[in-house]
């Protein structure tokens, strides 16, 4: 039954990166785990342990907290993705037989909100264990208010949400050495739509209509931390992503595979003074992204199978930041970050990807020693991409046989954002 998956690969490969769930990041990949992370660009998050949020990029800061620990927050993620300057070409056995240029559109993005929650329990002085709630992948985008883009092959409705259920525990072996290991539960859940009326053709190409299709997969994460002494320390950390395969009310059956990712980080406090930096290196493995196959589809003219090329690329994030500990009560953060496209040769109107570079800010308010109220903010800034993509259907022809047609389609790509942050801490 294997070709009767209707996405062989990824339904999630084939996300815009921006209009999430949660934040925003080359890929489809998402940085919605705490408001302190993105004041500072999630510089150093791998290893600062501020909060309890830090469990999520490395299990092995539980080691670091001698109080339980609880976080709450949320994220709000205003997105601006536009394609302008597009034109396509129809053409059937090499001819072409209709061109237009396409109106530009400016309204693919939106407004989401992604809420997160973290605790940790010390358990003695060397083990330590916590549950967490977030997600790290996500992304939406609707074409439905252009008058070209609309349920095309390429436009069409993008709706992907995850939802992580982290439990993990740490262990620490020594002054200096803490590891831990954790399981993610993960949830997914999709609607992927293309098809309609394409350029010169007498009937709608319908490719595929999967809507809330969901499943379940579990995945694994591991990491260390090195203190020097309290002012200096580094932290490893690896995530193993499962691929998820979830179905819809028809039967339709999709494999989500996710990227793995594995990021080290620095934190050093300057001696003798009231500052820190912090910086991370992250490497995501977008490279498991080569193609989607739609198998098994009804009706139009794509029917049996479709293939769609996208040979991604692995990523990079470099991320640098700083912390001013102003007062006992008040602490003011920076960061930036640059963060590599997932796309290489081959571009997608779908995928509007390409580098971009976050600008970020943020403070924290310590109510007393245990309770503090964090606020971050970011302005991912994107650039334009001219992306090229073509699709290939059989075309009937007048005298009853069926030809080889092609659709190809050029545009420029832009996607920006602004991510909001608040979260609240309390120690017990």
């Amino acid at each position: 039954m294997n070709k009767m998956r209707t996405l062989k690969r990824s339904l999630l490969a084939v996300a815009v990166v921006a209009a999430t769930s949660q934040a925003h990041a080359a890929g489809f990949q998402l940085n919605a785990q705490s408001a302190t992370g993105i004041g500072r660009a999630f510089a150093g998050d791998a290893v600062i342990a501020d909060n309890a949020s830090s469990m999520a990029r490395n299990p092995a800061t539980m080691a670091l907290f001698d109080k339980t620990s609880l976080s709450l927050g949320f994220e709000t993620i205003i997105t601006d993705i536009s394609v302008s300057n597009g034109s396509g070409t129809t053409s059937v056995n090499g001819t072409t037989i209709a061109t237009t240029d396409y109106q530009d559109y400016d309204d693919v993005g939106g407004t989401a909100f992604a809420p997160n929650i973290h605790l940790i329990v010390p358990i003695n002085e060397k083990f330590a264990v916590g549950v967490n709630a977030y997600s790290n992948f996500g992304t939406s985008t609707d074409f439905s208010g252009s008058s070209h883009y609309t349920n095309s092959v390429y436009g069409g409705e993008t709706d992907i949400k995850s939802m992580n259920i982290g439990l993990a525990g740490s262990y620490r072996l020594n002054e200096q050495w803490s590891f831990g290991a954790g399981l993610d539960v993960i949830y997914g859940q999709g609607t992927f739509r293309r098809g309609g009326t394409e350029l010169g053709l007498p009937a709608p190409m319908q490719t595929v209509d999967v809507e809330d299709a969901d499943g379940w997969a579990v995945g694994f994460n591991v990491g260390t931390v090195y203190e020097l002494d309290e002012n200096n320390r580094w932290g490893l950390s690896y995530r193993y992503s499962p691929d998820i395969k979830v179905s819809d009310d028809k039967g339709q059956e999709i494999e989500l595979p996710l990227p793995d990712m594995a990021e080290f980080s620095g934190y050093h406090h300057i001696k003798d003074t009231d500052f820190a930096v912090h910086y991370s290196v992250q490497w995501i493995g977008w490279g498991a992204f080569d193609e989607i196959d739609f198998h098994n589809l009804s009706s139009g003219y794509i029917q049996g199978e479709y293939n769609k090329q996208y040979q991604w690329q692995d990523g990079w994030h470099f991320a640098i930041g700083g912390t001013w500990y102003v007062t006992d009560k008040v602490e003011l953060r920076t960061g930036y970050m640059h963060d590599t496209s997932a796309q290489d040769e081959l571009t997608s109107i779908s995928v509007p990807d390409s580098d971009r570079n976050w600008i970020s800010a943020g403070a924290s308010y310590h109510f007393t020693e245990n309770s503090t109220l964090d606020f971050g903010i970011t302005y991912l800034i994107g650039s334009d991409q001219n992306v090229s993509e073509s699709t290939q259907f059989p075309a009937p022809l007048p005298d009853g046989s069926v030809g080889l047609g092609n659709n190809t389609i050029t545009a420029t790509t832009r996607a920006d954002a602004i991510l909001v942050g608040l979260q609240y801490s309390q120690k017990f």
